[in-house]
């Protein structure tokens, strides 16, 4: 395995550009298998999770050609509408292909899901909403089959506004015949770039971004160009950088309207934030510490839960007691003992931190538990005081493209070495 190594204490300074959204890019990949044609997807990030979404697609028997940012793909024909165990159990995301698969080719088996450990993040909204569309859904040793010759339009009540299942349905809906409509449908911009895509296509959508999503099926989606969206969580883990470290960074090919929840709180923390119309630029240097401020995690267009670890590190050494209340994942918070390891004084109560910030931290050898948690000790390690070495980092590359190199080129002293 690889470990992150990094010798902290150094302001960061420069110009970094945003990657393509990783869970933008993986429904998107996804959705491939609706129909035929020649599908060219740029802006895709080469990170782990994107490789793996390649690997099952051509599994299934679509022809893949991934190199650098670009990826073309054809599914004329599927040979196989099972998704394995093996590419599933690593990435949670793997899911995505179950609507598509039942909607163009009448039948899925899909294993059921893995990814990062950060808590319950159940299904069944995908199998309900499958259900109302008129396939029969069961689980069988791990595995969630469905079966419709042809989906029909209904309407969907979401108990909750989940990401990936919104997602999934809309995808499904879209070869239905006659029209779905998606009540307490997430909002997330990811959702709107795949519905985007999908028109391209040929499908009928209306209201991508709002809590109701209107789809009205066709027959056939023909192939189309897209260029991903930049990554909203990549771009704030930079800006977050540079506010640790007390530098000076800014944030190029982003969406900075993506990015208002965060922007507004690195603000009322004391950091200057200016944005252009694909730049945020980030100045740390001026105060000598950074204020504590209150942090609420809530869907789309609330502050991200994507955030919250990285935003804990920066709190851990901001002036004053801060509050990080964590509303979509119950089990979010591994990340705090590997922080406090590095000298942050945090207390969870239930799904709240209480942070006393300090004036610095110290290196150590601390180990990641998820992606974002990943990120979040990276970012204590580039203000801290002395080495830091971050373990298991395997979690890291499922979500950032060359986080190492873009680092460096704001002057962060960090290297991957094998364990």
């Amino acid at each position: 395995m690889d470990k992150i190594v990094i010798s902290g204490g150094i302001p960061l300074h420069g110009e970094v550009q945003t990657s393509g959204a990783k869970n933008s890019a993986l429904p998107i990949l996804a959705s491939t298998i609706l129909g035929g044609g020649e599908c060219v997807i740029t802006n895709v990030p080469r990170v782990v999770d994107v490789l793996t979404m390649g690997k099952l697609l051509r599994i299934l028997g679509a022809s893949v050609d991934h190199e650098g940012n670009r990826a073309v793909i054809k599914a004329d024909m599927i040979k196989s509408a099972q998704a394995p165990y093996d590419l599933v159990k690593t990435m949670r995301a793997s899911v995505l292909v179950l609507g598509p698969l039942v909607a163009r080719w009448g039948e899925a088996t899909v294993s059921l899901p893995g990814g990062c450990a950060i808590g319950s993040r159940p299904v069944n909204l995908h199998l309900a909403g499958l259900a109302k569309l008129g396939a029969e859904v069961s689980i069988e040793h791990g595995y969630i089959k469905a079966k419709a010759k042809r989906l029909t339009g209904a309407r969907i009540y979401c108990d909750a506004p989940t990401v990936t299942g919104t997602e999934n349905l809309m995808m499904a809906a879209s070869l239905a015949q006659g029209t779905t409509v998606i009540e307490n449908a997430a909002k997330e911009p990811e959702i709107v770039d795949l519905a985007d895509f999908l028109v391209k296509r040929g499908a009928r959508i209306t209201g991508a971004g709002t809590d109701v999503v209107t789809i009205e099926g066709v027959r056939e989606l023909r192939g189309s160009d897209h260029e991903v969206i930049p990554d909203r969580i990549e771009a704030g883990t930079h800006l977050v950088a540079g506010a640790i470290t007390k530098g000076s960074v800014s944030v190029n090919r982003c969406r900075p309207d993506h990015l208002d929840p965060l922007l507004n709180k690195l603000r009322e923390a004391g950091a200057d934030v200016h944005v252009e119309k694909e730049l945020v630029h980030l100045d740390a240097t001026k105060a000598a510490r950074l204020r504590g401020v209150d942090v609420r995690t809530l869907p789309f267009p609330g502050f991200p839960t994507d955030m919250q670890a990285q935003m804990a590190a920066l709190l851990s050494m901001a002036e004053g007691t801060s509050v990080v209340t964590e509303t979509v994942f119950e089990s979010r918070f591994m990340h705090v003992e590997e922080l406090c390891r590095m000298g942050a004084d945090i207390r969870v109560e239930g799904n709240r931190l209480v942070i006393t910030g300090r004036e610095r931290l110290t290196g150590a050898p601390v180990m990641a538990s998820d992606l974002r948690a990943s990120a979040g000790l990276i970012l204590a390690g580039l203000a801290a005081e002395g080495t830091t070495e971050v373990l298991r980092v395997y979690h890291l590359d499922r979500g950032y493209e060359r986080i190492e190199e873009k680092l460096r080129s704001l002057g962060a002293i960090i290297e991957r070495r094998k364990e």
